[in-house]
């Protein structure tokens, strides 16, 4: 992947055409665009306009402390396709997995990009960045000041992964290497932060398709992260939702309970406490998604989670915060307002199946009684627990 003296110049619509895209398909690749960007269908009209004018981006992608996992879900994106993100879309012209190229020729082809393009071109990072230069070199130069270098002239940076946006894996605890996120040294540009283990391909692509379909920053919530993939919790849109609600979990992995789609919240799904797109976009090609494979979303999106205890040990603190979530709990009181809605709906489910239950044993030991009793007159009266001062619903969760 050579240095293009068109790229950043042609449009992605003239592009596509030289490449034989018909207008039919150019259309739908924007309808394609639309949805991954998060935006609403009526917005199609804008983004096939924005499109037939934005020009092709240089996109330099540095890779520091990481195991190449954005690396490998960036190319296996199906909406869009890939050859359509790397030959219309974007121009990579620095990539340590992608390119052709190795050694001092790939090198100087990464200068050439920042000279030539400064100011235009968007940096992508992926993994942590080394505080001691001994753990990580790149062309036998310490790995923070390539990363500097780079950022100079970039016109904004995509931290991909959890690692370049918190630190990741490599932070845990003693953290070695000083592993730090790419935040923690660039100061003075945007960095949009596209975080998870490794994120979603579509999330990916929808976030740089944003960039450079309208040339700005998408709407970030307050960590720096699009609000279009990152604004709900997995719990909000999760398939087993109704088994949380209803007060049905998973006890252990080899348990009835799994096989029938029970919540693994007690197994230590972190979905309460995660926001991604996973329940919604899922992955390869949409197919499915950690949690609807059985196995419990680990937050892999959030920062610390690598020191958040064992992946199947439940978090019972929602972190930073003095909420508490107690399964056994659900229902005998509301967890939840103070979790931004998580358990309301299952604190009023609980409530009522607590109540018909005490309804059925009083009418049960009531009829009991009456039968060696029949000529005693039937009082009347609300069942036990339910009367003005019985507390129901009362009760503490939290």
């Amino acid at each position: 992947m050579g240095v293009s003296k068109v790229a950043g110049r042609k449009t992605i619509y003239e592009t596509a055409m030289e490449r034989g895209v018909t207008r039919r398909d150019f259309l739908k690749m924007c309808t394609v665009l639309t949805a991954v960007m998060g935006l609403d269908i009526t917005l199609e009209e804008k983004v096939v306009k924005a499109v037939e004018s934005a020009k092709r981006v240089p996109v330099i992608w540095l890779q520091m402390q990481d195991c190449t996992g954005c690396s490998e879900s960036f190319i296996r994106t199906t909406h869009p396709k890939l050859e359509s993100v790397l030959f219309d879309m974007i121009s990579l012209e620095y990539s340590e997995v992608l390119s052709a190229a190795s050694g001092h020729q790939v090198e100087e082809a990464r200068r050439k990009v920042i000279e030539e393009y400064a100011g235009e071109y968007v940096l992508a990072v992926e993994g942590s960045v080394p505080k001691n230069a001994e753990y990580l070199m790149v062309g036998g130069v310490p790995a923070k000041d390539v990363l500097l270098e780079t950022a100079a002239k970039a016109k904004l940076i995509l931290a991909y992964g959890s690692c370049s946006s918190w630190g990741g894996i490599a932070a845990a605890g003693p953290n070695p290497t000083g592993a730090m996120p790419i935040t923690d040294i660039i100061k003075d540009k945007p960095v949009i932060r596209v975080p998870g283990c490794p994120p979603i391909a579509e999330v990916m692509t929808g976030v740089i398709a944003h960039v450079l379909t309208f040339g700005t920053v998408p709407e970030l919530d307050a960590q720096g992260r699009p609000k279009a993939f990152y604004r709900h919790r997995i719990h909000d849109k999760c398939n087993r939702r109704a088994y949380f609600d209803s007060g049905l979990f998973v006890e252990s992995f080899d348990d009835e309970g799994l096989k029938q789609g029970y919540c693994l919240y007690k197994v230590g799904c972190k979905g309460p406490t995660t926001y991604n797109s996973c329940a919604e976009m899922r992955w390869n090609g949409g197919v499915s998604y950690p949690i609807q494979s059985g196995n419990p979303c680990i937050g892999c999106s959030e920062n610390a989670f690598w020191d958040m205890g064992p992946f199947t040990t439940r978090v019972s603190q929602i972190p930073g915060t003095q909420t508490t979530i107690n399964p056994d709990l659900v229902g005998l009181g509301l967890l939840g307002g103070t979790v931004g809605g998580v358990a309301i709906h299952a604190g009023a489910t609980a409530v009522k199946k607590m109540m018909d239950g005490k309804k059925h044993a009083a009418a049960d030991s009531h009829d009991e009684t009456a039968s060696h009793h029949d000529d005693k007159p039937k009082k009347s009266g609300p069942p036990p627990g339910q009367g003005p001062n019985s507390g129901i619903g009362g009760g503490a969760s939290v």
